[in-house]
């Protein structure tokens, strides 16, 4: 089985040259430890973490998978030590506010990390991810003691942390939430429900489950204007920090899933548990939305996690495996035949993975810095600068989602193919990444979901196309510095033609949407993947730029790295980019196309 290598060495470019993390972090109160040495030495550790001790279980968890015995679920063999060195190492902590445990450091490293052991082991990765999303959830909503009572144990890794929100009768539309909440005298309420597909839902990694649930009050409206937050918790606190009786929280039962098998995913029951309200009555998924952010992004992370990874073992394979001979001549005529590096097509598929994963991981590091602010902003009482970094955020954080999970489960295709028949035997693990990965398309909304978002939402509703305006700005003012080096002058002018695009294709959806109110659903999912293209290529021509001015001048690392990565740039102008043209042409055809075919003719069985 191949292993996992941490790419200390791109993301210390993007951290260091591209993105000058250094100078970001002097600008934030919680960037006051995140010097040069800290994060590089926070950064080998985790890496050496996830190299040694999740790596090796990735495939035997898949193997294992998690177990329902007597209503409890263990997780497979060695999850429960590896998360003990989890805890012990502080990493649950690393980005949490002092106050209650934390490390108090920058948002980001936390994003970071979780790429890290994302890639390294998907499924171990979402039982603490999961938590932070609670605790960012009670974090901005929780009262003072709901704060105390449950962030320190969830900071310190002793409880974990779920979000539930789906039923069986409603998935994306929440206004179908059945789960009902009772006022109690004691100003708790009992809940009854039962909530599906809830990752972490059930497992033996922490003491506690704290789970954030969406429910209904008796009175509440109908829709998503009636829908309450709480905590649920399957141990009552016991008001000392530790646990106390169980509560009427169950696993009914373990969902037989494509992949992810070593993550619990649990059909959850609520049998008059006990839970408190968090946030304002009727206003539980406003509240909820900031769970959903963060988990979005964090789901985006599988994408260049997925890509990464089938990378790294499918360049390894096609440097050791020789079949024919490269058509330009022998490569290696000592041998019986070239090594699969060699032939086009091969590259062809390397090289997508490669742009995929770096490219990719540079657009997480771009709104890593944004995140960073919007905390600040938050945990600073700043509304004004939260909600202005906010934005930027809602905007990128549909197309991260949709456009990197697509991408990912794309690379790691590539990287069957490159393994040949090898590749879909499973003793190889490449099988696994296509799995694992699907699923990453799926929740925390669908790419369809994301693409109606971004383009009904962000861009036509809320903003009225001045989204787009405003991030095209930003990548033009960058592209219009980089015109004079002959370098750098054909990703300037691309950028340049795809901003002026980008906005005329805003307009003209908006103009038809207003004749066919169908035109934002067909065209969402192409206006989707037409954006993630052209950020990508932002991205790309940032690294470029970066590159050619350390090619000049020297820079951190050897000069091969530096040429690698301009060579990489190209291939995405030349390969990959033109894609984009194509959901360019299918988002303006009219909707007659799709919506013609009455529903009864779609098909004939008779």
């Amino acid at each position: 089985m191949p292993v996992y290598k941490a790419p200390l060495r791109d993301m210390k470019f993007l951290l260091n040259e591209v993105f000058n993390y250094p100078k970001h972090y002097e600008s934030l109160a919680s960037g006051e430890n995140a010097t040069p040495d800290i994060v590089d030495a926070i950064l080998s550790e985790c890496g050496k973490f996830c190299e040694e001790v999740l790596s090796p279980l990735n495939q035997s968890g898949d193997e294992e998978g998690c177990k329902l015995e007597n209503g409890e679920v263990t997780t497979p063999k060695g999850f429960k030590e590896a998360y003990d060195q989890y805890v012990m190492g502080g990493w649950q902590g690393l980005s949490a506010p002092e106050e209650f445990g934390g490390q108090g450091l920058p948002a980001s490293l936390g994003l970071f990390k979780q790429e890290m052991m994302g890639t390294a082991n998907w499924s171990f990765g979402m039982y603490p991810g999961l938590s932070m999303g609670a605790m960012n959830t009670i974090f901005l909503h929780g009262d003072d003691e709901q704060k105390q009572t449950y962030l320190v144990p969830l900071t310190e890794g002793r409880w974990g942390g779920t979000m539930c929100l789906t039923e069986p009768q409603c998935g994306t539309d929440l206004g179908q939430v059945k789960t009902k909440a009772e006022p109690q005298a004691d100003g708790t309420y009992k809940i009854t429900g039962t909530k599906i597909f809830i990752s972490s839902g059930d497992h033996d990694l922490t003491e506690n489950i704290v789970h954030i649930v969406l429910a209904r009050l008796p009175d509440a409206p109908k829709g998503t204007r009636g829908i309450s937050l709480f905590i649920v918790p399957k141990f009552l606190p016991d008001g000392n920090g530790g646990v106390g009786e169980r509560n009427g929280v169950t696993c009914g039962s373990l969902e037989k899933k494509m992949g992810i098998k070593a993550s619990a995913t649990c059909v959850m029951n609520f049998d008059d548990a006990t839970g408190v309200m968090i946030g304002p009555e009727n206003q539980g998924l406003e509240c909820m939305f900031t769970f959903m952010n963060t988990a979005r992004i964090g789901t985006s992370i599988q994408g260049v996690g997925a890509a990464e990874l089938s990378y790294q073992w499918a360049l390894d394979y096609a440097r050791e495996r020789r079949s024919m001979r490269a058509l330009s001549g022998k490569k290696e005529p000592e041998q019986v035949a070239d090594a699969l590096i060699h032939h086009a097509d091969v590259r062809r598929m390397l090289l997508t993975q490669k742009a995929i994963a770096e490219g990719g991981r540079a657009m997480l590091y771009y709104a890593a810095r944004l995140a960073d602010h919007m905390v600040e902003g938050h945990e600073k009482g700043d509304e004004k600068k939260a909600e202005a970094y906010d934005d930027k955020l809602g905007f990128l954080t549909p197309i991260l989602k949709g456009f990197l999970t697509e991408l990912g489960f794309e690379a790691a295709n590539h990287g069957v193919q490159v393994f040949g028949g090898h590749g879909y035997i499973r003793e190889h693990g490449m099988e696994q990444i296509i799995r694992d990965t699907k699923i990453a398309t799926l929740y925390e909304g669908t790419t369809g979901i994301q693409a109606l978002d971004l383009l009904g939402r962000k861009v036509l509703l809320m903003t009225q196309g001045g989204a787009v305006r405003d991030f095209t700005l930003k990548i033009a003012n960058f592209a219009r510095k980089h015109l004079a080096d002959k370098r750098t002058r054909p990703f300037a002018v691309e950028l340049l033609k795809l901003t002026a695009q980008w906005n005329v294709l805003t307009v003209r959806v908006m103009l038809a949407a207003r004749k066919d109110r169908d035109v934002v659903s067909a065209a969402a999912h192409d206006f989707l993947m037409y954006s993630g293209y052209v950020t990508m290529a932002y991205m790309w021509a940032r690294q470029a730029v970066v590159a050619v001015n350390k090619l000049d001048n020297g820079g951190e690392d050897a000069t091969e790295f530096y040429q690698t990565k301009l060579a990489t740039a190209e291939f995405y102008y030349e390969r990959l980019l033109p894609r984009a043209q194509t959901h360019a042409t299918s988002m303006l055809s009219p909707t007659r196309s799709l919506m013609q075919i009455d529903p009864e003719h779609m098909a004939f069985t008779d």
